[in-house]
C-alpha cells in the first residue's frame, strides 16, 4: 500500500484556522459567508475595494449582502488576516490579505489607480536605523510612492 504524501496546508487554509479560532475566542458564531469572503480574498492576488469583491461573490451566485460582505472584511482586518490601504488617491479604501505575506511596499498610478507591490531589502535596514535612533521597537512600515505609470492611456491624462 502507497501512502499519500500529506498536503501542505494551504494559505487559506491556515488563514481559516486562525479565524476559527478567533471566532471561538469572541463567542462568535462559524457562518458560511465568514468563511466564503475569507476564501475569496485568499484566491485574489490584487488590492480589492469592498465593491470588488461584493461584485465577484454576487458573480459566483454567492447571496450575500453588502452589508455582511462589509463586516467580515471588518474582522478579518481586526484579527490580522487582511489588510486595509488608504492610499490617498480615491478615497476608497482598498484591502489585501495580510496572512503569510511579506512585507512590501506600494507604487500608485495616479492615473488608474493600478497598484503595484515592489520589495526593498535596504527598507529593514532603514526600519532598523530608524528604530536604533527613536529607541522605539517598530513592528511595521508602510510606503507608498505615486506617479504616473508607463500605460499609454495614462501617459496622455
Amino acid at each position: 500500500m502507497v501512502k499519500e504524501a500529506k498536503k501542505e496546508p494551504t494559505l487559506y487554509d491556515q488563514a481559516r484556522q486562525v479565524l476559527d479560532s478567533k471566532i471561538e475566542e469572541l463567542g462568535l458564531r462559524k457562518t458560511q459567508e465568514r468563511y466564503r469572503i475569507l476564501e475569496e480574498i485568499y484566491k485574489r492576488e490584487d488590492h480589492f475595494e469592498i465593491e470588488d469583491l461584493f461584485d465577484s461573490m454576487l458573480q459566483q451566485n454567492f447571496n450575500v449582502s453588502k452589508a455582511t460582505v462589509y463586516n467580515v472584511v471588518e474582522l478579518l482586518t481586526e484579527i490580522g488576516l487582511v489588510i486595509r490601504h488608504n492610499f490617498g488617491n480615491n478615497n476608497a479604501a482598498r484591502y489585501e490579505k495580510a496572512f503569510g505575506r511579506r512585507q512590501h511596499s506600494h507604487i500608485i498610478c495616479t492615473k488608474c489607480n493600478k497598484v503595484m507591490e515592489f520589495c526593498d531589502p535596504r527598507l529593514l535596514l532603514i526600519q532598523n536605523t530608524a528604530s536604533q535612533f527613536s529607541n522605539i521597537e517598530i513592528k511595521d512600515h508602510s510606503l507608498v510612492f505615486y506617479g504616473v505609470c508607463s500605460d499609454e492611456s495614462c501617459q496622455k491624462k
